[in-house]
């Protein structure tokens, strides 16, 4: 993946959210503070103008610029943790013109580490790590058996999705979600469904760069 392939990425994941700011607002308004839509589409948005005005020449350098604009422009905690997911993988990545499969996974599971870091979530918190964790472990289980980077993040979009779905029986044991208690169960969680679609696009992107025609992993 080259420097067009990781811009592309984030252009799609600004078209899903952008198309889902609804969606992910009526999510948060059942469990939060019916926000994560609006405050998802203003982070993504400002980072393709980012990008588009900067127009970085290397995968890492992509991703540093997202992480920037994320943390300055999206509100709420989506802005830091996002953020910093996206700095913490692209310090993986350095300052390489291409990346290969592995280097993503390593990359992704940074951006893992980072989140889980400054949120100080588990899998089964009731989070956006209920979704990215799985998908992160699914994505390396492929690349270690040999797998290619497109099945490998057509793994990690499905293990999300799965991961989403589990968040319904949750009862939210991290930020504001949480003063809610039991009133949570019985909803998914608007930051799974946010790295739904951010992992949907980077599939999308990888099935199209591999097979052209392809259809997207929603």
């Amino acid at each position: 993946m080259d420097a067009s392939m990781f811009r592309a990425w984030i252009h799609e994941a600004a078209r899903l959210v952008v198309d889902n700011t609804d969606h992910l607002t009526r999510l948060d308004s059942a469990v939060g503070d019916a926000d994560h839509g609006i405050n998802m589409r203003r982070g993504l948005l400002a980072a393709v103008a980012m990008l588009d005005e900067a127009n970085p020449s290397t995968p890492g350098a992509v991703l540093a610029t997202v992480g920037r604009a994320l943390i300055s422009k999206t509100g709420g905690a989506s802005g830091p943790l996002y953020g910093t997911g996206f700095r913490q993988a692209a310090g993986t990545l350095g300052e390489e013109p291409d990346v290969s499969a592995a280097q993503l996974g390593a990359a992704l599971a940074a951006a893992l580490t980072g989140i889980q870091r400054i949120g100080a979530a588990l899998e089964g918190d009731k989070t956006m790590i209920d979704a990215l964790g799985p998908a992160v472990t699914a994505y390396q289980a492929v690349i270690d058996t040999g797998g290619d980077l497109s099945n490998a993040t057509r793994a990690a979009y499905d293990a999300a999705v799965r991961g989403l779905k589990q968040t319904v029986g949750m009862q939210a044991r991290k930020g504001r979600a949480s003063y809610l208690g039991a009133r949570t169960i019985g909803h998914e969680d608007p930051g799974a469904a946010s790295t739904v679609l951010i992992l949907s696009a980077l599939a999308t992107v990888t099935a199209a760069s591999g097979r052209p025609g392809a259809g997207t992993a929603s």
